[in-house]
């Protein structure tokens, strides 16, 4: 906490009008709270005088309140006293932030190459079955090629494929270049086609060679997002493209440092996804994910092209004070943190094992990909599996922040939860979950419909973004005409949605986007649906 005892900041506090619900004791009375640059502060003399006022209203809410944020000025004003005294002191409590607010978190993790067949953490049979089914898939490779498919070293390999050479599994029908690594290989008769049979039988998985399970919770919690700390400056900072009102700017905050989970509600069209979007750009580094996992035998595949975005930027930036000599794993792979997004296709049997029957392999659920990032439900209450069941699925994960998964043959895995889980809704959370389950999500936050000055911030920001100019006086015309005559609210989608329907008019009618009465009403009249009630002849249930 910080007290300002000065009356300049008395009165830039009383001249301000940008003044968040928290500044108040309740919303719209008893200011006593500033922001300056991010940072909050109690304001001393607001105090006091906010108490008076409190206390001749009899007003037992507000004078609780108060009253406590005097109790803790007093006291630090008592050590001010014995330290020297309160002449020329202007603030008491904690002492502004100097470091701006700005350090990211910095991702140590990072995988080592593996020099031994025993550093990979596989078996020597499975590194043999993997090799095998490479030769048999690509045809004709050369040692390089094989350890290269694998993500493996061919210091590594070479060694495995020597002892296979003499078990009659692979023979060389060929040399590329110089010295053993260009050695050509294939199977060789009867033994290594036998063998390949064999390993097919097991699993058609063929690609970078799975990292060891344990190797993969490991890297999971030293990625963990609990090392996320964000702040008021960060937090604006990521949300700067968007129009978001402080009040929920200083709900999601909370929410990151958590790194627990959040139900996002409201009606519509209000930019709930958009917030889950960037709510990773505040989580710090990048994070290497396994290609695959090696459990007990079973192959998990992990990295998703569809789900997960490879990073551009080099692994050394990960630690510029690493030893430049340092060789990745390659069967790891540098992502962005994972921004997994389900809507209402989600259905149970998405969140455990997916076995390829043909493959022989298994694919990860949504929620072991999205392990280090955010898992979001987006539309929820719309699956096509009940609310309540959905929820009484993350009732151990959410609790005890880790998930089990089961196999086809009934092994039971038990793998970090680690990630910020947010659920996405248009409807009433009470009609979703009950007390129990509400309790267990620690953050509820209400993303509100903007207010008419954010709303025509928005249309700036869409103008810019779309390269026409923005025009008041067509807005005037667009809120006087579609708007209050039929009492319709405004969503933040409004704005994004309503200017592409122009643009597309504009386009047909070979003409530049200006915001005239006709080309305002043509995109209004196709997006908004009238309200007034007709009858097709149809019906539809949507019960």
């Amino acid at each position: 906490m910080r007290f300002l005892l000065d009356d300049q900041s008395y009165v830039a506090m009383r001249q301000r009008k940008d003044h968040t619900p928290d500044c108040y004791a309740r919303p719209g009375e008893y200011l006593h709270h500033i922001y300056v640059e991010g940072v909050k502060y109690d304001v001393a003399r607001a105090i006091m005088e906010g108490l008076k006022e409190a206390q001749a209203k009899n007003d037992a809410e507000a004078i609780q309140h108060l009253k406590l944020h005097k109790d803790q000025l007093d006291l630090l004003v008592a050590q001010q006293q014995q330290k020297g005294g309160l002449t020329g002191v202007r603030l008491l409590g904690d002492p502004p932030p100097v470091d701006g607010g700005t350090a990211p978190l910095k991702n140590t993790f990072f995988p080592h190459a593996p020099k031994t067949v025993e550093e990979t953490g596989l078996n020597r049979t499975l590194l043999q079955e993997m090799i095998l089914r490479v030769v048999y898939n690509r045809g004709r490779l050369t040692g390089v090629d094989v350890s290269q498919s694998l993500g493996l070293s061919f210091e590594l390999v070479g060694p495995v494929m020597v002892g296979m050479r003499q078990q009659d599994l692979l023979d060389v029908a060929g040399q590329k270049g110089i010295g053993d690594a260009g050695y050509e290989y294939v199977l060789k008769p009867p033994r290594g086609q036998r063998a390949v049979e064999d390993a097919l039988k097991k699993t058609e998985y063929s690609g970078p060679a799975p990292v060891s399970f344990k190797a993969c919770v490991e890297a999971v919690k030293a990625q963990t997002i609990k090392n996320v700390v964000v702040t008021r400056r960060t937090v604006r900072q990521a949300f700067s493209d968007l129009v978001v009102s402080e009040a929920v700017l200083n709900e999601i905050g909370p929410a990151i440092n958590s790194g627990a989970s959040m139900f996002l509600f409201g009606f519509p069209g209000n930019g709930k996804t958009s917030v889950a979007e960037r709510i990773t750009r505040l989580m710090g580094d990048d994070v290497y994910i396994p290609y695959a996992v090696d459990a007990g035998g079973q192959i998990i595949k992990v990295y998703d092209a569809i789900v997960h975005e490879l990073s551009k930027k080099s692994d050394d930036a990960f630690d510029p004070s690493a030893p430049a000599q340092r060789e990745l794993d390659k069967r790891w792979a540098r992502i962005k943190r994972p921004v997994v997004i389900v809507g209402g296709e989600l259905i149970l049997p998405m969140l455990d094992l997916t076995y390829n029957e043909v493959g022989k392999f298994y694919e990860a659920p949504f929620q072991m990909k999205a392990n280090g990032g955010i898992f979001m439900i987006d539309d929820f209450g719309r699956q096509q599996v009940r609310a309540m069941d959905l929820l009484n699925r993350w009732i151990v994960p959410l609790e005890k922040k880790y998930d089990y998964l089961t196999t086809v043959s009934g092994t039971k895995l038990e793998i970090p939860f680690d990630q910020l889980l947010i659920f996405s809704t248009n409807l009433d959370p009470n009609q979703l979950a009950d007390e129990a389950f509400l309790r267990r999500i620690k953050f509820k936050i209400e993303i509100g419909d903007p207010d008419e000055i954010q709303w025509r911030k928005i249309w700036e920001l869409v103008c810019t973004t779309r390269k026409v100019e923005y025009d008041e006086k067509g807005i005037d015309y667009l809120v006087a005409k579609w708007y209050k005559p039929y009492h319709r609210p405004f969503r933040m989608c409004h704005p994004r949605d309503i200017l592409d329907q122009m643009i597309s008019i504009a386009k047909y009618n070979m003409e530049s986007v200006t915001f005239t009465p006709d080309l305002i009403d043509a995109g209004c009249a196709t997006y908004f649906v009238s309200q007034e009630k007709r009858d097709f002849g149809a019906k539809v249930r949507l019960d």
